[in-house]
């Protein structure tokens, strides 16, 4: 057992009837269970009570749950990350100006009727600290704040760690005008690649990881069939119309790649841009790579992953069978960048978003 927090340092504080487990899971994207687990096993409880005896959680305690919360994102053990937030001083824990009703939710500035009001607060020392929780360069998706960003990846990989399916599905839900591109890159991608990174003890059919790759991929087609119908309801040919065909875009994944995301994801975000992609799934060697490309006939060729160590075997056998062909390898780390093919038509690009606009920019 971690021990308790540290004693109060006298500093005076505001009396606040405090916050119900389930307005604090909501501010910290957790499950109820998992705040009281922490609570059972840690020592994170509440510390405040009402007047009928209720534990409800101060200011301070939201505080040191935050940071709680921002170091097991980060990979740090449960353990030290509790241990690292009770041992934080309460004057390193910076309050915020912005209030919460009692229900969690953020208010304004002022107080409510009945003058209650919650602080926010946060270590300034942790990354991603500072004013109003914002970290630098903090990922951002259209219309939410990088505060709420946060939270969604965090209510994500709950989601598929407690293996909640429908929930999972709401969270990654695109809507009608929303962006398959800033949607990947920051929501999903970080999902995934955290999840990747937890060692998980299930019972036999939990898979995190399908959990969330079966959310994306329905959130990814839902999107294209919604995007597309739409685009003929305003006069546009359908997807396998001939003059929609004569650019397309073929992205391969890398062949050990089990759940190929990124390249759903970037056929998704091309479709939203107008252009036509198809996605090569199945057993692909390097004679069907040819032959498939000797059939379509693409615009270009891309090969998305997220491994680091991506099998290129079928951008080289490409490549030698057309030469002329614009390949986009798309590899954020360098482990593999030397293997990739020396030729003006064949490109590595290290974002998902670079990669984007490169296949757009052949496309039009």
């Amino acid at each position: 057992m971690t021990p308790s927090r540290p004693a109060s340092t006298g500093r005076p504080s505001t009396p606040s009837p405090g916050l119900a487990v389930a307005a604090v899971a909501r501010r910290l994207g957790v499950a109820p269970a998992t705040l009281r687990t922490w609570d059972r096993r840690y020592g994170l409880g509440p510390s405040g009570r009402t007047a009928g005896s209720h534990r409800r959680y101060t200011p301070e305690d939201v505080a040191r749950l935050m940071v709680m919360r921002r170091l097991t994102l980060e990979g740090v053990a449960p353990v030290d990350a509790a241990r690292a937030a009770l041992d934080a001083e309460a004057d390193s824990l910076d309050a915020s100006t912005q209030h919460v009703r009692a229900d969690g939710v953020e208010a304004a500035d002022d107080a409510g009727p009945d003058g209650s009001r919650a602080v926010r607060g946060h270590l300034r020392a942790l990354p991603g600290g500072g004013e109003g929780g914002r970290g630098a360069g903090a990922p951002t998706l259209p219309g939410a704040s990088p505060s709420t960003v946060s939270a969604r990846v965090a209510a994500v990989i709950d989601a598929a760690l407690a293996y909640d399916q429908p929930g999972c599905d709401a969270l990654l839900r695109i809507g009608a005008q929303g962006d398959p591109a800033a949607w990947w890159t920051r929501l999903v991608e970080p999902a995934w690649l955290r999840i990747a990174q937890r060692t998980v003890l299930g019972t036999p059919g939990e898979v995190p990881e399908l959990v969330l790759a079966t959310a994306a991929l329905r959130a990814l087609r839902d999107f294209t069939q919604a995007f597309e119908q739409a685009m003929i309801s305003a006069g546009n040919p359908p997807a396998n119309h001939p003059s929609r065909m004569r650019k397309i875009v073929l992205i391969f994944a890398a062949p050990d790649e089990v759940v190929p995301l990124a390249a759903h994801a970037l056929a998704a975000a091309l479709v939203a841009q107008g252009a036509t992609a198809r996605i090569v799934t199945g057993p692909a060697s390097t004679h069907r790579a040819v032959e498939l490309v000797t059939m379509v006939r693409p615009a270009a060729l891309v090969l998305a992953t997220t491994l680091a160590r991506p099998d290129l075997d079928v951008v080289h056998a490409v490549h030698d069978a057309f030469t002329s062909l614009p390949i986009f390898v798309g590899l954020r780390r360098d482990d593999s960048a030397s293997a990739v093919p020396l030729a003006p038509t064949v490109q590595r690009v290290r974002s998902f978003t670079g990669l984007l606009h490169e296949v757009l920019a052949v496309v039009g």
